[in-house]
């Protein structure tokens, strides 16, 4: 199973969090776990290619990490403040590609929804608790992409074997899906 993000219990401890880590810049990891999930499945929401998404996220944090002693706290969870600079990294790479290929800029994209990528955020998590087979297919067969024929060979096991791990992490997910709400 999974280790446990570290749960803030308030904004009280999510504020004294970012006031370690602008003291210990080393203190920003707890923030780094607490908010990873949300924002990459904010971002991949957006770019729709999984490994831009990870070096969107990446480059958020460390941007996040090179302002943090620029960071107020006004009561708004942390994750605000992470989404709208995850917003302008996407903007950004929108105008970057625009210009390579066409030479215009995109629109400002469409504002975020922040209850949708805490849902994912949750299917992430839900998913990393599933059994390492389960969650190998189901990575393979949704974040990756790949037919069931290519992950029964890459797995070294019949399609009949992918299909059921598929069925059963798939109805892991949900029943656990169905537990939280």
């Amino acid at each position: 199973m999974a280790p446990e993000r570290p749960l803030l219990k308030d904004d009280a401890d999510e504020k004294l969090l970012i006031e370690a880590a602008q003291r210990d810049p080393r203190q920003f990891a707890e923030l780094y776990e607490h908010n990873f999930e949300r924002v990459y499945a904010f971002i991949v929401r957006r770019v729709g290619d999984r490994f831009e998404a990870q070096d969107l996220t990446s480059e958020v944090f460390h941007q996040a990490l090179a302002n943090l002693g620029r960071f107020e706290w006004r009561g708004v969870p942390f994750a605000a403040w992470l989404y709208r600079i995850a917003s302008n990294a996407i903007v950004d790479r929108a105008k970057r590609l625009a210009r390579e290929q066409t030479g215009s800029t995109p629109d400002q994209p469409d504002e975020f929804d922040l209850e949708e990528s805490e849902q994912r955020a949750q299917v992430f998590r839900l998913v990393r608790e599933l059994p390492p087979d389960q969650r190998r297919v189901v990575e393979m067969r949704f974040a990756e992409q790949k037919s069931i024929r290519q992950i029964a060979q890459e797995l070294g096991r019949s399609e009949g074997s992918v299909k059921q791990l598929q069925f059963r992490g798939l109805q892991g997910l949900r029943d656990r899906m169905g537990e939280r709400r």
